[in-house]
């Protein structure tokens, strides 16, 4: 027998909660293979076995919480590769024991095996859906509990149907929200737990204020539809606004470092590189991959580095590293519409700069009107260390040189 343990994956994380079962019980399993993933507050990991065999019992079900070297399935060791008569004959001689232990939470009834999340599961077993007849969004195919509400639902229970609001006395009798159908409950997931932790944390931890500014990005937009086709032909890669905003926040960090800088009791440590967090936004939250020195790289290269970071992101592959020690972030709400917000600042950062979406607007220019693409820009920061010069010199820095592309390139 080998047992299955929860690695241990960095000194900060003790605990992940199961997301997914791979392999059932009485699955063949070869050493090396993936057979369950482990979600934690920051990455999600793939946990493998370490010996081939046939999984005789798991121990931790999805989205069950799990402690770093706990054991969570037993693999009956065997010879790698296909199995053999004989192992194959055991796992069916076995079989009425697999049913009898605790099984992975997963819906087969059409006989085809469905990747889903633990939430998509436990609604479709709500509604009464077979998780085979949905098709998911997901490329991947997996199915999240949006499929699953939009498949459709079972027609209302006799007893649902009886607990239909009632006339009394002139006033509204209700069932409850959630004992009549009406709301669904899901369980927070791990990150989402560690995302609302932290961001109150934040906001209880520091002294929080946010400047605003507006951009014209007609000139900006002007160099990009001029040299994008020379880009691309160059570097195999389009120029986004990222990078264009990344190079601008960089410089402005240099004129104004304590936006670059931390508190540490009671030091302020001024930081002398510029590893800029990209927010990013998945399923399961924002999170802030970071594009290291910055300074260093030119615009392609930290489109290469935005691009890479955040397709591992939507495919749950960020690493440690891949998030830890940036000194200052981007966050663009105009992808997704946003005019105007207030960004809360990432962890120990000083500040975060918001982007906002492009939108035509009369403004006077030369003392006559005319009608420009403008952006809001927000910068939130820690008043502890920033001062309102300082916040209000470094967004009109930001806004000047996207305003005037040469005074970028000239400082970049």
């Amino acid at each position: 027998m080998a047992e299955i343990r929860v690695p241990e994956l960095a000194e900060s994380i003790t605990e992940g909660t199961i997301a997914q079962w791979v392999k059932k019980v009485g699955d063949r399993v070869e050493k090396g293979e993936f057979i369950v993933e482990l979600e934690t507050d920051k990455v999600n990991a793939e946990i493998i076995s370490e010996e081939a065999g046939i999984l005789k019992e798991i121990t931790a079900q999805e989205g069950e919480t799990v402690d770093v070297g706990q054991v969570i399935a037993i693999v009956e060791a065997g010879e790698g590769g296909a199995a053999a008569p004989a192992a194959k004959e055991e796992a069916k001689a076995e079989a009425p024991k697999a049913e009898a232990a605790p099984a992975p939470v997963v819906e087969e009834t059409s006989g085809e095996r469905v990747v889903a999340s633990p939430a998509a599961r436990k609604l479709a077993r709500e509604k009464g859906i077979d998780l085979a007849a949905i098709s998911p969004v997901d490329p991947q195919g997996r199915v999240r509990v949006q499929d699953v509400a939009a498949h459709g639902t079972q027609p209302a229970a006799p007893a649902q149907q009886a607990a239909a609001p009632v006339a009394t006395t002139g006033a509204m009798v209700f069932t409850p929200a959630a004992e009549s159908g009406r709301v669904t409950v899901e369980k927070m997931s791990r990150r989402r737990q560690t995302i609302a932790k932290r961001l109150l944390e934040v906001k209880q931890s520091t002294a929080m204020l946010t400047t605003f500014n507006e951009i014209d990005m007609t000139n900006i937009m002007a160099l990009r539809k001029r040299k994008q086709e020379q880009f691309v032909k160059e570097n195999d890669i389009k120029l986004g606004f990222m990078s264009i905003f990344t190079k601008a926040v960089v410089a402005a960090l240099k004129k104004y470092p304590y936006v670059n800088a931390q508190i540490s009791g009671d030091e302020i440590h001024l930081n002398n590189f510029y590893d800029i967090g990209i927010a990013v936004s998945t399923e399961e939250g924002l999170v802030v991959p970071v594009v290291r020195d910055a300074d260093r790289k030119n615009f392609a290269a930290i489109e290469y580095d935005i691009k890479e970071l955040a397709a591992k992101a939507r495919d749950k592959k960020l690493g440690l590293n891949d998030m830890a020690g940036g000194s200052f972030t981007i966050t663009n709400g105009g992808v997704f519409g946003s005019l105007m917000s207030t960004p809360i600042m990432n962890g120990t950062q000083p500040g975060i700069l918001g982007m906002h979406s492009i939108v035509q607007r009369p403004v006077a220019v030369n003392g006559e009107v005319e009608i420009r693409p403008m952006m809001y820009v927000a910068l939130s920061y820690d008043h502890r260390i920033i001062d309102g010069k300082d916040s209000v010199g470094f967004l009109k820095m930001v806004k000047e040189l996207i305003e005037n592309p040469e005074d970028l390139l000239l400082n970049s």
